[in-house]
């Protein structure tokens, strides 16, 4: 296929695809499927070889959240039947970190429900984020917190946080229809504030909540260009008690395309396959490797995810290995010296000085118009409450 061919070319130069050809990737069919996993890959392989990152969620404070986020099990008014907690102390989030920096996690992402942190809250992480860093030579951690005010992603670089994760999630003209206590205008700022802090921001999407290929173009477009070191793609679990409970429109073959259209607009950063893998992806998770260069390692925030072991064997199998600690994760033309994390100095690196990418203007939608994809099949048998780990007295999995 040509299109193939020239979304190489254009990765492997970390060159800008079209917003045309982009939704060519989406709009493949399955019998060409494998030949786009394939293109996908050789860029995939040229920026990252075959080395696997494993992340590793500590869900600091669960549930109890009052923005109206319609894809979460922690939002206000949910009726999800998962653990809810407050602050876990900084000798146990440590712990927590633990089980998955021995499963053979290199980053563990420290995660609170809720609006944004209070100046007391970000003691509580800057604190757990020493324990953690002092007890493992090594590690990076990310927090993720929520909107964040001014001064407290300085405050967080100085105790030793590597990155911050905030989600996009949907396109701009979107998300109003997903949430409305806050803006994504909000979310972008705070993706801008962790880049001037000097934190490697990690941000990204969640697919699979009815939206258009229109939308995810969108939203991967705006990611390159807010230029995130990581962009994790979260397939939605549709928690029974949330809003979007009955939204069941991912397929294998489609959350395939999608990880390749980001991989083709995104060559040169950390794509992490995050939520949903085991729900949507199923057996096809082994093909997503030749995609994605990153994933959570066990459970997630509120739902069981695959077992650690079951991961190990998986990228094993695939004939991938993981990170090593040693490992800088990204290329060298975007890794600060020793850090592993994204420098932003460069200007060639994911900017765009052409007027068409991630622009809203006239509409911000180029090619024919397209519909949600067909409801797939419910696998509500996939979707699991976590009952172990962080919160809880029985042992995580990791």
């Amino acid at each position: 296929m040509n299109l193939l061919s020239t979304l190489v070319d254009k990765g492997l130069r970390r060159e800008l695809p079209t917003r045309e050809e982009a939704l060519a990737v989406l709009a493949t069919s399955d019998d060409d499927l494998l030949d786009v996993v394939a293109a996908a890959g050789k860029v995939r392989r040229h920026w990252f070889g075959r080395r696997v990152k494993l992340n590793y969620l500590v869900n600091l404070k669960s549930g109890l959240c009052p923005e109206d986020c319609s894809y979460c099990s922690q939002r206000l008014g949910s009726k999800a039947d998962i653990l809810k907690y407050t602050w876990l102390k900084p000798d146990e989030a440590s712990e927590a970190a633990a089980a998955g920096l021995a499963g053979g996690a290199k980053r563990v992402c420290l995660v609170a429900s809720g609006r944004g942190p209070t100046d007391r809250d970000v003691d509580r992480v800057s604190e757990t984020v020493k324990a953690i860093k002092e007890q493992n030579e090594g590690v990076e951690v990310c927090a993720c917190l929520g909107l964040l005010s001014d001064g407290q992603a300085e405050r967080l670089r100085e105790a030793g946080a590597d990155a911050y994760n905030h989600n996009l999630n949907t396109s701009e003209s979107t998300y109003a229809g997903i949430t409305t206590t806050h803006t994504y205008a909000d979310r972008v700022d705070t993706v801008q504030k962790a880049h001037a802090a000097g934190l490697s921001a990690c941000s990204g999407l969640i697919a699979g909540m009815g939206e258009s290929d229109e939308d995810l173009v969108d939203v991967v477009y705006s990611l390159r260009e807010l230029d995130p070191d990581s962009v994790p793609v979260n397939f939605l679990i549709p928690f029974e008690g949330t809003p979007l409970a009955k939204e069941w429109h991912l397929t294998p073959q489609r959350c395939l395309r999608i990880l390749a259209m980001v991989r083709f607009v995104c060559p040169d950063v950390e794509v992490r396959i995050a939520g949903g893998r085991e729900v949507h992806l199923r057996s096809m998770q082994p093909l997503a490797l030749n995609l994605a260069n990153s994933i959570f390692l066990g459970d997630y925030l509120t739902s069981e995810g695959q077992a650690g072991k079951a991961d190990l064997d998986m990228i094993a199998d695939a004939g991938f290995e993981v990170e090593g600690t040693g490992q800088v994760t990204l290329p060298e033309h975007r890794a600060t010296v020793g850090g592993g994390c994204g420098s932003h100095e460069s200007g060639d690196c994911g900017s765009h000085k052409s007027a068409g990418c991630g622009s809203q203007a006239g509409g911000g939608v180029c090619g024919t118009a397209a519909t949600a994809a067909p409801a797939a099949e419910p696998r509500t048998d996939l979707v699991a409450v976590r009952r172990r780990g962080a919160g809880t007295d029985h042992a995580p999995n990791a």
